[in-house]
């Protein structure tokens, strides 16, 4: 394993040096064709089309019943150990805390002529939320479903289902249920993949449609999340996980490369980015890697990320680091310098920013409280984490006045004919005659 080590003089050098990059963008010209596919089928058979597909891909035994009872997700609450619990129950915490500072109020604005104007924010009716199964269910991404619960429970939503690929033998891990179970979640139901995207989308015969589905996925998941927008609202594309650190002389090489592995560990896709103005932190860094990756239980996936999709930056200064790290947009950046507070106000596309030595990615992924759903593959440049904002719609509020109404008849009138609609100038106009 080799994580390469590039050298450049100035950013605007970057885009010609990051062409490699560019592969993580193209999934293949089959999964688009072949996740339509799953659609028109859902959509065709319903239940059946979600029995036969987590039957090939997920359970070979699978049948119904789609949806887990409330008895199994109380059985499987109390099979988890306490300690198990108790940590899914603190960082639901941290994460309630934070999202609540999220929450937008509606609000009005009185004109002297009497007019009301306003916006009144009100949260969706139902949230779809996608945990994958990880690793056929063995290692359940508890968090997953944390984050994007949690930010809509705060938002008010009243329906929410959970949809999980089962395991082998039909059932859900233990410890997604105990988590549905902690946050008062009964409606979960055993199908994941593309093929249950299609089914909060559009509904089958026993499951209702929701309004919003957000959760991370593979990419046949993130296809047709991206395939149904417009029928749904998502949360965001998310594409394969990524960190760039932006480290000085005074990081440690080690915790570096601890950092940019618990990216890469997470699949081949996967990208982890050093950018530093030290070189022999870089090669102090280039070393630890390898010795760090080849430990790993996961080290051919985290080693293929590092050598496909990774590299160490060095840069003249920091002023040229912050500038890629900003082209870059990554959906993790952490500022491993000497004052990262300095360094903050200049940053503009991130995901989530990590400050400091003590804030590795990990520490936000699970337990601090902001949102771990983040944009990747440099769309950070205009989208946001998942939020309280993902589940709620805002609507516009006009109670214009008989003074207002009669004051900016003759303008309002005379837009709407500048714009060739008669039947508007004659509805505001109506209200004038006598």
């Amino acid at each position: 394993m080799t994580c390469r080590i590039l050298t450049l003089q100035h950013e605007q050098e970057w885009p010609a040096l990051a062409q490699w990059l560019q592969g993580r963008h193209n999934p293949g010209n089959g999964v688009e064709s072949a996740v339509n596919d799953i659609i028109g089928a859902v959509r065709q058979k319903g239940d059946d089309a979600l029995v036969e597909y987590t039957s090939k891909f997920d359970c070979p035994d699978f049948a119904p019943p789609l949806r887990v009872s409330e008895q199994e997700i109380a059985r499987a609450a109390a099979s988890v150990t306490i300690e198990s619990r108790e940590v899914i129950g603190e960082a639901a915490a941290n994460i309630r805390s934070f999202h609540e500072a999220q929450v937008e109020k509606s609000w009005f604005l009185t004109k002297p002529d009497g007019s009301i104007l306003g916006q009144q924010v009100t949260s969706v009716d139902a949230g779809g939320l996608y945990v994958p199964g990880g690793q056929g269910g063995n290692t359940p991404l508890v968090s997953s479903l944390l984050m994007s619960a949690i930010p809509a429970q705060v938002a008010g939503v009243p329906r929410l289902a959970v949809f999980t690929p089962p395991r082998k033998d039909g059932t859900v891990n233990p410890h997604i249920l105990a988590a549905a179970h902690l946050l008062d979640i009964d409606e979960v139901y055993r199908v994941g993949g593309a093929w249950s995207i299609a089914a909060m989308a559009y509904g089958t015969q026993t499951i209702q449609p929701v309004d919003v589905i957000a959760g991370p996925g593979n990419i046949f998941v993130t296809t047709a999340k991206r395939l149904v927008h417009g029928i749904v609202g998502i949360d965001m594309i998310a594409g394969p996980s990524e960190v760039l650190v932006l480290a000085d002389s005074s990081a440690n090489p080690a915790w570096l490369a601890a950092d940019m592995l618990s990216q890469a560990e997470h699949d081949a896709l996967a990208s982890a980015i050093c950018i530093t103005d030290d070189p022999r932190l870089a090669d102090a860094l280039q070393q630890e890697l390898k010795k760090q990756c080849a430990a790993l239980p996961r080290a051919t996936t985290a080693a293929r990320a590092l050598e496909d999709w990774s590299a160490i930056v060095v840069t003249p200064n920091l002023s040229v680091a912050v500038a890629v790290a900003n082209m870059v947009a990554p959906e993790h950046l952490e500022l491993c310098t000497r004052d990262p507070w300095a360094v903050l106000p200049f940053i503009r596309h991130a995901g989530a920013v990590f400050m400091g030595q003590h804030s590795p990615e990990p520490v936000g992924d699970y337990f601090a409280g902001p949102n771990h759903v983040l944009p990747t593959l440099g769309t950070a440049r205009f989208s946001s984490a998942l939020s309280v904002q993902t589940f709620c719609k805002k609507t516009s509020i006009v109670a214009a006045s008989s003074t207002f109404l009669q004051q900016n008849m003759q303008s309002i009138a005379a837009l709407a004919r500048l714009e060739g609609l008669e039947a508007h100038a004659r509805s505001v106009e109506a209200r004038g005659k006598k």
